[in-house]
C-alpha cells in the first residue's frame, strides 16, 4: 500500500472456511490443555476430531495458495 497505493480485498470463500476451522481447532486445543493441566485426560475422539479439522484446513490452505498464485 505504501509503495503502490493499491488495496486488494480478496474474497475467497475457502479463506473464511479455513479461518472458521482454525478457530474451532484452537478452541478445542485450549479446552484440552486446560483439562490436562488440571489433572484430566485426553479423549481419543477429541484428538481424531482435531486431526480431521486440521487436515481439512490444510487442504483449504492449498486451495487458497493455488488461487493466490494465479493473481497477476
Amino acid at each position: 500500500m505504501c509503495i503502490d497505493g493499491y488495496i486488494v480485498q480478496l474474497q475467497i470463500k475457502e479463506l473464511d472456511e479455513c479461518a472458521k476451522l482454525l478457530r474451532y481447532t484452537s478452541n478445542n486445543v485450549n479446552q484440552i490443555a486446560r483439562r490436562v493441566n488440571s489433572g484430566g485426560g485426553v479423549y481419543p475422539d477429541e484428538v481424531d476430531e482435531i486431526t480431521a479439522k486440521l487436515t481439512e484446513a490444510s487442504g483449504l490452505f492449498g486451495s487458497i495458495l493455488e488461487q493466490l498464485s494465479k493473481i497477476q
